[in-house]
């Protein structure tokens, strides 16, 4: 079995005023709080993730390695180029494929292709996954396929505030 975490990056500010490079764009004080409060969720919880996949991009990343830290580093942190694109099925298998073995692998990445992977992996239309929003999609098997995951949480960023 797996189970599939998709942790969409926590709040980082309005994009419109940000004056650089998208993908350079950072965690806004209220983002670092709310991967605080969900690291600190995760830190006790016997089923957190074991592994943290993430985009390259800035908000990402720091989302990752802050929940990483307040769930003490359990999970060890790893950037993978494929999360800032589009993603399917195929892609997330060939990422989770790359990262190594793990039960409970954190995919840390960005909407829309969040909303619409959790969607499609539970057969259902998209759902909004909001910033610093949590899901975790059981599969029965070792790979992700399309409609046969299992839907055990959404954690919006408000239910997990400290």
């Amino acid at each position: 079995m797996i189970a599939l975490h998709l942790l969409r990056h926590a709040h980082a500010g309005d994009p419109a005023k940000w004056d650089g490079d998208d993908g350079a764009r950072p965690l806004s004080e209220k983002g670092r709080r709310q991967a605080r409060d969900l690291g600190g969720l995760l830190a006790v919880i016997d089923e957190a993730p074991d592994l943290f996949i993430t985009s390259p991009k800035v908000r990402a990343v720091q989302t990752a390695e802050i929940v990483a830290k307040a769930m003490r580093n359990r999970a060890k942190v790893v950037v993978d180029e494929r999360l800032a694109g589009a993603l399917d099925a195929v892609a997330v298998n060939a990422i989770l494929d790359a990262a190594g073995p793990a039960y409970r692998p954190c995919l840390v990445g960005h909407d829309p292709d969040f909303s619409e992977l959790l969607g499609e992996f539970i057969g259902t239309a998209p759902i909004p996954m909001r910033k610093a929003a949590l899901a975790r999609i059981d599969f029965a098997g070792d790979e992700v396929k399309l409609g046969e995951g299992t839907l055990r949480y959404l954690l919006p960023p408000e239910l997990v505030a400290g």
